[in-house]
């Protein structure tokens, strides 16, 4: 269900139906000339609609921006700052829970070590004051890592290369364009650059030649499957929690 697209009343009746709520979360961040800038976005949204299709959750509106570090100052990359991020979904959080909900899954497809960081101190910032809350949170690479094992795609591989650009290929065909190649960034270990684009030009890390819909296919059948387990845990838990 989601809740962009409901009315108030069929919101106030999914509440007594519905126990958890997905935040899917994303970027607009520069992914080589063959992927859209909202690809990490894109990809989470769509694979959050499969799973409310098999199970009754809410998902909430869809937040596009988020804290894109290494390639900040690439073409097209519209960032914002961690502590906005943060605010932003502590905000939410408490919005939802003052509708009764009190199952939060946080799902974001950019993943970037910093915005993912950032998104779990919101976590672990709003359970501190509201400790009767469960939360999930993870990025969509995190999730796919023993599918991706599973599948033999190289662990080298991880932004707009082949894992990514299969799911895009899949799931949003008609803004996959041609042009994509294999690369991968050269940062120097430990360092905090200003001129990241010297170390990485093209935001490529890994190889989209060897993306294909039916890879695609099975990442987001892996990721629906896993998730709806994952729901159910939680909201067992949460019963348990009020027997």
């Amino acid at each position: 269900m989601l809740v962009e697209e409901i009315t108030s009343l069929e919101f106030e009746e999914a509440k007594k139906q519905v126990k958890t709520v997905i935040f899917p979360v994303g970027s607009v961040e520069a992914h080589g000339p063959h992927l859209p800038l909202a690809t990490d976005l894109y990809t989470i949204y769509e694979v959050c609609k499969k799973v409310a299709e098999k199970k009754k959750v809410l998902i909430a509106p869809p937040i596009y921006y988020g804290l894109c570090r290494s390639t900040s100052t690439l073409p097209g990359t519209i960032s914002i700052t961690g502590e906005v991020l943060k605010k932003l979904m502590i905000n939410l959080f408490y919005q939802f829970y003052l509708c009764g909900f009190k199952n939060f899954m946080v799902l974001s497809g950019h993943a970037g070590g910093t915005h993912n960081a950032y998104l779990v101190d919101a976590a672990e910032s709003f359970i501190s004051l509201v400790p009767y809350c469960n939360f999930f949170v993870a990025d969509i690479f995190q999730l796919l890592r023993p599918c991706l094992k599973n599948m033999d795609i190289s662990e080298e591989d991880s932004h707009a290369g082949e894992w990514e650009t299969s799911l895009m290929l899949y799931l949003k065909p008609d803004l996959v364009k041609d042009g994509g190649f294999e690369d991968y960034p050269k940062f120097p270990k430990f360092r905090v650059v200003f001129e990241k684009e010297k170390y990485w030009s093209t935001g490529i890390w890994g190889d989209p030649r060897k993306a294909s819909v039916e890879k695609g296919k099975k990442m987001v059948e892996w990721l629906v499957e896993f998730l709806i387990s994952e729901i159910e845990k939680m909201e067992k838990e949460f019963e348990e929690k009020c027997l």
